[in-house]
């Protein structure tokens, strides 16, 4: 018997990377080397002190390799694999994480809407290229060879990535799914009102209700690793 399609986005955050024993971005006390995490991650900070920048995103490339997928990374790409194979409806998988454990965990076509640590963008010629070693010692550009790469991470007040490609499936999609986020950073957390605005269901998988709980029409509390591979293989079950 064939399915009714059923088109998905799901929006991931902190949440999901954290149980693989990568911090979060922020920390506990929102301080690096006594400075605010705000403080390194503006365009203004690396013109000013382009070492300290470089120094936090060095620092968070190398602990970025020494960690792995968990539970949750594979079972979000267990989903889209059935999704795809199966022809079961659109999929969307967003992340605000800049990391790459969706992908090592066997997800493909992953919007990283905030950047990605593994990569490094010229400001001189706009090129992209993957990067997995320190930025601070000024390396050249393999494209351009000028000495400006910067990590290409989605610095505060600058406009995040694939929008135009999010809202489109958020307006024709069936299902919004948001985990391990925390609400409280937009554009990302209007996610859901857009998504419930054009008819969606909405669910939160999250340790802790989020700034936009209210949103959602339901939520479940509890660690990702736990919580996602349970809610697939529910959605696998009657999909």
């Amino acid at each position: 018997m064939s399915r009714d399609p059923l088109n998905i986005v799901i929006l991931t955050g902190a949440g999901v990377s954290a149980e693989s024993g990568l911090a979060t971005f922020r920390g506990p006390d929102g301080l690096w080397e006594g400075c605010r995490v705000e403080d390194v991650c503006t365009p203004e900070a690396l013109e000013r002190d382009p070492e300290m920048v470089h120094r936090f995103y060095d620092a968070r490339r190398a602990a970025l390799l020494t960690v792995e997928p968990n539970a949750a990374h594979h079972a979000l790409a267990r989903l889209q694999r059935a999704w795809r194979d199966e022809g079961r409806g659109e999929w969307l998988l967003v992340t605000q994480n800049v990391d790459d454990l969706h992908e090592r965990g066997g997800a493909v076509d992953v919007l990283h809407m905030h950047g990605e640590l593994l990569s490094a963008l010229c400001a001189a010629c706009g090129d992209r290229h993957r990067w997995s070693g320190p930025m601070g010692d000024d390396p050249p550009c393999p494209s351009c060879a000028s000495r400006r790469l910067r990590p290409d991470i989605v610095f505060f007040g600058e406009m995040p990535y694939h929008m135009d490609r999010i809202q489109m499936a958020l307006q024709h999609c069936d299902l919004f799914v948001s985990i391990g986020t925390s609400g409280a950073v937009y554009p990302a957390a209007g996610f859901v009102q857009t998504a419930r605005h054009y008819g969606a269901q909405t669910l939160e998988l999250n340790l802790d209700p989020s700034a936009g709980s209210i949103w959602f029409h339901a939520s479940r509390m509890g660690p990702a690793g736990r919580l996602v591979p349970l809610w697939v293989d529910e959605l696998l079950a009657v999909a």
